[in-house]
């Protein structure tokens, strides 16, 4: 089969589509027809060597964490699915999305939202399971609170707004100026361009403030948090690790981050909001995968608006 495999840590040039061997599944596993996948800051940091510590030094790798397709073979252990299944959901870590065929475990994935592509239905699963993981479970939202989403434009972002707006929040997204109207267009209440206005020095305060692009922290969000307000980001630092454990034990304002946990009873509540109408996809760009090294570089811009697609195989391969 065709993959795009890297041998060694580095640039978007490490990225090499070539003939590897199909992958064999486990008890658990399904093989998967890969259709589609997506690109995920995850990807290019992991390729960049930015989580070794976690990936490890064993080569090659096949990357990309988000996978649409048809099942084409289970694993003796499987219950919930058969060959010809549509599915999407997530590779195991390191990945493996980006090729023809991928061993995927069956407690990652579900059924594919009928009203999708394949390409759409690829870039859900990583970035809108994040956003609601973060919004459900680190902020506990509730119906009427006010939620701001610092990047709103952004792959996770997209889905955050929509997804709080479905909870039943009063969503305010920040984003640059040529996006204010897709981020309306999205759900959001109010728009904060930031190109115009520090949204941590506004008027309004929140319940949540969601910071997808990591560019804040709980101490500069303070001003704009409700007494007990929570701040959440997708990014890990150090800082934040220490306001998290200080603030759980102390009454008043939270800081939390996002680290997202692919299962199927989430893929199938995505699935439920999408084919419902209060979730689409939001696609930048798609680059076939022999061009995946141009996708991660556009990528690293971290300028995309929505998601950036991969189509693996077309339907009649």
């Amino acid at each position: 089969m065709k993959a795009v495999v890297i041998r060694r840590y580095g640039p978007a040039e490490v990225l090499h589509y070539e003939d590897v061997e199909q992958p064999k599944i486990e008890p658990t596993q399904l093989l998967v027809k890969v259709r589609a996948s997506s690109v995920n800051p995850v990807d290019w940091k992991i390729r960049q060597g930015m989580l070794s510590l976690i990936t490890g030094s064993k080569f090659p790798k096949i990357l990309g964490f988000d996978v649409a397709g048809e099942v084409v073979a289970v694993g003796s252990g499987v219950t919930r699915f058969k060959p010809g299944d549509a599915i999407y959901g997530s590779t195991s870590l390191p990945g493996g999305g980006y090729a023809e065929f991928a061993a995927v475990p069956e407690n990652l994935v579900a059924l594919k939202p009928t009203n999708l592509s394949y390409e759409e239905a690829a870039t859900v699963p990583l970035a809108a399971l994040t956003a609601l993981q973060a919004l459900r479970d680190q902020g506990n939202i509730q119906a009427g609170q006010t939620v701001l989403i610092n990047g709103a434009a952004g792959g996770v972002g997209i889905f955050a707004v929509q997804i709080a707006k479905a909870l039943g929040a009063v969503v305010t997204g920040v984003s640059s100026t040529k996006n204010l109207d897709l981020v309306k267009s999205l759900g959001a209440d109010y728009l904060i361009d930031y190109t115009q206005q520090d949204f941590t020095e506004g008027a309004a305060q929140y319940d949540i403030v969601f910071d997808v692009v990591g560019k804040r922290s709980l101490s500069t969000s303070k001003r704009v948090l409700k007494p007990t307000g929570i701040y959440i980001t997708t990014l890990p630092t150090p800082e934040i690790f220490v306001q998290g454990i200080l603030t759980a034990f102390i009454p008043g304002q939270k800081a939390k981050f996002i680290l997202e946990r692919p299962n199927t009873q989430d893929l199938v509540y995505l699935k439920d909001l999408i084919e419902a109408g209060k979730i689409r996809a939001v696609i930048d760009r798609t680059y076939p995968l022999q061009e995946l090294a141009a996708a991660h570089t556009y990528s690293e811009t971290e300028r995309a608006v929505g998601k950036i697609a991969i189509a693996v195989t077309s339907p009649n391969q």
